[in-house]
């Protein structure tokens, strides 16, 4: 069996905000696409987060990935495959990086900065979850508040025609009253 070459490659990948939401998702699942493609992983950073010059699948921002592996020189159609497979990936781009050092592409390696980024960003979205969930008990709270008030406002008038059908005659006799004056 021949032998297969092993090349470095750099892959830029674009995701859309959305998808970007689940940023430790996003990053699992590039890092599962380049596995199966039996690539070595050397760097990985967020390299920026802008708006398209077009939209791409009714997206107008994404989230760009810059990674640096080493991969058979055969996987990389089959990885180029499998991300216009995936639906979390927009786009992605991969070219030869043979004029790279190793020391070159670990200099782009910022892959704890983007566990802690995932971390914020599910912080932040814990947040936003927690806000809207007491949004809605209070907007609840004033439903339930309305609610009772036109509750009682319908009961009301019910208490006064059962005050009239008892033969309260207070009210008409002021009525003929004033009635009779004028």
């Amino acid at each position: 069996m021949a032998e297969s070459r092993i090349s470095a490659y750099e892959a830029m990948f674009v995701a859309s905000q959305s998808e970007a939401a689940d940023f430790s998702g996003l990053i699992d699942h590039i890092n599962t696409l380049l596995e199966r493609a039996g690539a070595e992983l050397v760097a990985m950073q967020k390299w920026d987060e802008r708006r398209l010059a077009f939209e791409i699948d009714k997206q107008r921002r994404a989230v760009f990935i810059l990674t640096y592996f080493r991969a058979p020189t055969e996987s990389i159609a089959r990885l180029e495959r499998d991300v216009r497979i995936s639906e979390r990936l927009l786009r992605a781009l991969v070219v030869r990086a043979d004029h790279l050092t190793e020391e070159e592409m670990l200099a782009f390696d910022a892959r704890e900065e983007l566990k802690t980024e995932a971390k914020l960003r599910a912080e932040r979205a814990a947040k936003e979850a927690e806000a809207e969930q007491s949004k809605v008990q209070v907007l609840s709270a004033e439903e339930a508040a309305r609610a009772k008030a036109e509750q009682q406002a319908a009961d009301e008038p019910e208490a006064a025609d059962r005050a009239d059908e008892h033969g309260d005659q207070d009210g008409s006799e002021e009525v003929e009253a004033s009635a009779e004056k004028a």
